[in-house]
């Protein structure tokens, strides 16, 4: 029996001795330190109980051999779906494996790192998310990398977020040339916004560049601003050769300070009024004006038309009055006694007409007149004709009989 040694009964051999082997008790309670050496004589002996004495070499072989394949299983590592896999043998970078099962040559040969290389991380800049058991969460403000100075010496507060991940085939450039790559994302993303906002315009800022007075240089609204912030970004990583990838950036809030923000948007309204009046006096202008210059066109197209009628009139006299010439000089009498009667056709052809006769035999008296057009149908009356066509006297008798 391994506990031969011991002297006493019950499994621990504690008799006249204790457990430990510190002898009796001694009188008042106290007790003998244990003894060193009592303790490894009893672990040397538990020792030979437990392993076989009859292997000799080939049992410590066997434990060897063992110890070397437990040693060759641990090479074995897993990488999660969102990580990649960095071999490093003697502590240099080797290869990089995917997303699963992999292995490496055990330790200290060669090791594994496995970074998120595939999460998108977000960083966030002049906020944080507190999470509260009682609340929830919440967010909490920080003014000392929110607020930024303007291009026209204004101050704003600008909160926005950068999303980001590790470049494909470089996450050895990200594990290996950057010491803390979220502190890096989170200082080249403040100074790049710090930089963009210095070159820019409060009030395009604040009203995302619809103001008619801002000048033309600096981003106009947010979408140049997050986008001259990522390429910034971008490139100041490049430089420093990160293995980060900026995917976007959000900004989240641009407000003036807590402290003067009720005066901005004071102003704000103000020139809200001001483009809303120049928009109403801008229509009024786009409708009148047109309205205006087509009442031109129509009087001065009416003019000429006026003039070329005229013209054209008075063209069309003087040609009719050198034909009649033409004709009088070759007939003088005929030519005035048909201008005569044409003429008198003309004046008394629509008037109510009473003849009377002056010659020396009859004397004067008024000649009986039949108005025959009276007579005729009216569909076959000529245009022109008189509808009462009956003389009457300058005395108002009508005409047809001897007055």
């Amino acid at each position: 029996m391994p506990w031969s040694n011991q002297s006493g009964g019950g499994p621990w051999g504690s008799g006249p001795k204790g457990p430990w082997g510190s002898g009796p008790q001694q009188p008042g309670g106290g007790s003998r330190p244990p003894d060193l050496e009592e303790i490894l004589r009893r672990s040397q002996d538990r020792l030979r109980s437990v392993m076989p004495g009859n292997l000799g070499g080939r049992g410590i072989a066997l434990i060897v051999l063992v110890v070397v394949v437990l040693w060759g299983f641990s090479g074995f590592f897993r990488v999660e779906p969102d990580e990649l896999g960095v071999v490093l043998r003697f502590g240099k970078f080797t290869r990089e494996v995917q997303p699963g099962l992999n292995y490496h040559l055990p330790y200290p040969i060669e090791t594994a790192l496995t970074p998120p290389a595939l999460r998108v991380n977000k960083t966030d800049i002049g906020i944080r998310s507190v999470e509260d058991v009682r609340r929830g969460t919440s967010v909490r403000e920080l003014p000392e990398e929110s607020l930024m100075l303007t291009g026209d010496e204004n101050i704003v507060d600008v909160d926005f977020s950068v999303l980001w991940r590790v470049k494909p085939n470089l996450v050895g450039d990200y594990l290996f040339n950057v010491q803390n790559p979220e502190g890096t994302v989170k200082a080249v993303a403040e100074s790049a916004m710090r930089q963009v906002i210095g070159r820019s315009n409060v009030q395009r800022l604040l009203t995302g560049g619809s103001s008619v007075q801002q000048p033309s240089t600096g981003p106009r609204n947010e979408k140049d601003v997050e986008s001259a912030v990522q390429d910034l970004m971008q490139k100041t990583l490049d430089s420093y050769g990160a293995g980060i990838l900026i995917q976007n950036v959000q900004l989240q809030r641009v407000n003036p300070p807590s402290e003067v923000i009720d005066s901005f948007l004071d102003v704000q309204a103000a020139r809200s009024d001001s483009e809303r009046a120049q928009n109403e006096a801008q229509t009024y202008a786009n409708r009148v004006v047109p309205e205006a210059r087509g009442r031109a066109a129509k009087i001065t197209q009416d003019g000429e038309a006026y003039r070329e009628q005229t013209v054209a009139e008075a063209k069309g006299e003087t040609s009719r009055f050198l034909q009649i010439y033409e004709q009088y000089k070759k007939a003088p009498a005929v030519t005035r006694e048909r201008m005569y009667l044409e003429t008198m056709e003309r004046v008394l052809g629509s008037n109510n007409k009473t003849i009377i006769d002056t010659g020396p035999q009859g004397g004067p008296g008024v000649v009986p007149y039949l108005p025959l057009n009276e007579f005729a149908p009216r569909q076959q009356r000529p245009a022109g004709t008189p509808a009462a066509g009956g003389a009457s006297s300058s005395g108002g008798q009508p005409a047809g009989g001897n007055q």
